[in-house]
């Protein structure tokens, strides 16, 4: 396996979660200076993730259609004009265009970037190759808030996005240089039929549950548990400190559960189902134990969870698919982390605003513990 060929594709990984998380960390401070509505905000944070739910899953065809490198290229490419077109235009209202486009663009590289590890890593080394992956984007997550904010203070939204344009730019032209060409693979026909059926069964669906579990875990760490360590009484320092320790434990979590599983130690559903269990005790604790011990052990417990069963998702359904259908069942895959994503903090508010924060958390822990029996019995794919 070419290792030097994967660091690109860990790069764009970087920067799809480094380009979301910066601009959406800073939306509340850009809303309330141009007195925009918080229907405003909502829609300036949903943009992005509405075209990433669109238009993953036509991208992930197009890239089995022409082959995945093409598809890359031209996400990383667009993902830079869109970021260098707000900075030239010098409007403030245009964010949300530029969200848009760079939404769009990463709906292009992500499958595309999934469908290559998996094409350039051999079978027993995909856990490996996918917790590195996902390690990266974890780095994404964590430094895409501070370093946001140090941009913006410095230079304003215009400063972030020519520096995303400029990242973007640095890793498209890293993957034309170090990521060989990989050639579409002839495809059987397909029906209508056929898809629906590949995409419904469980060998496809415990997977992306997985998936889609361990984002919504994920999300509502990041949004929720500032929230209950504020009305705890706990400082920002301790609260922020909280949530980057969560992206920690996820960082360091997933490289390691990927070398277990190609080294035999870890099987697929064992491993999902445990990383799962983990992350709804935390939640669990979140709810149940006040303080900072609360906050800080509920992190710790939601990023290791997520750490450990994020690698072992994306393996498994690189494992199961055809190499010829990479491209569209990562960016099926995806709109499931999608989902997640949303669904998550969605289904915590909705039960805070009902009763409270802490019966929120409980309730998608509750969730995530039945994704979990239902991927108990995944069993490993032979390699």
């Amino acid at each position: 396996m070419n290792t030097a060929a994967l660091r690109p594709l860990y790069a764009a990984g970087f920067l799809t979660a480094f380009g979301a998380h910066s601009i959406a960390a800073s939306l509340g401070a850009y809303t309330e200076g141009e007195r925009a509505s918080l229907l405003t905000l909502g829609l300036l944070l949903a943009v992005y993730d509405g075209a990433e739910v669109i238009l993953k899953p036509v991208f992930g065809s197009l890239a089995d259609r022409i082959g995945p490198r093409p598809v890359l290229l031209g996400g990383l490419l667009t993902f830079a004009a869109a970021s260098a077109a707000f900075v030239l235009a010098g409007n403030p209202a245009a964010v949300g265009l530029a969200r848009l486009g760079q939404g769009a663009a990463a709906a292009a590289f992500s499958p595309a970037a999934g469908a290559m590890l998996a094409r350039l890593s051999p079978a027993e080394r995909q856990g490996r190759t996918f917790g590195g992956y996902g390690a990266w984007k974890s780095v994404g997550y964590t430094l895409g808030p501070l370093l946001g904010g140090v941009l913006i203070t410095l230079g304003g939204f215009s400063l972030l996005f020519g520096t995303l344009a400029v990242l973007a730019l640095a890793v498209a032209g890293w993957a034309a240089v170090a990521v060989p060409a990989v050639p579409p693979l002839p495809r059987a026909r397909q029906t209508v039929l056929d898809l629906a059926r590949r995409l419904t069964a469980p060998s496809f669906l415990r997977p992306t549950a997985t998936l889609a579990a361990t984002t919504a875990a994920l999300a509502v760490g990041v949004g929720f548990l500032p929230v209950s360590g504020a009305a705890a009484g706990l400082t920002p320092l301790v609260t922020g400190g909280a949530v980057s320790l969560l992206a920690l434990c996820s960082a360091l979590a997933q490289p390691w559960s990927g070398r277990a599983r190609d080294d035999g130690r870890l099987r697929d559903g064992v491993g999902m189902a445990g990383g799962l269990a983990l992350a709804a005790a935390g939640m669990a604790c979140g709810a149940l134990v006040p303080g900072v011990a609360g906050v800080l052990v509920a992190a710790a417990a939601i990023g290791a969870g997520v750490g450990l069963a994020t690698p072992l998702g994306f393996a498994h359904l690189a494992s199961i698919t055809p190499p010829e259908r990479l491209g569209q069942t990562m960016g099926a895959a995806e709109v499931g982390r999608e989902l997640g994503d949303a669904g998550g903090p969605l289904l915590v508010g909705a039960i805070a605003a009902a009763a409270t924060l802490g019966t929120g958390l409980l309730g998608l822990a509750a969730v995530v513990v039945v994704a979990a029996l239902a991927v108990l019995g995944t069993r490993t794919a032979a390699r």
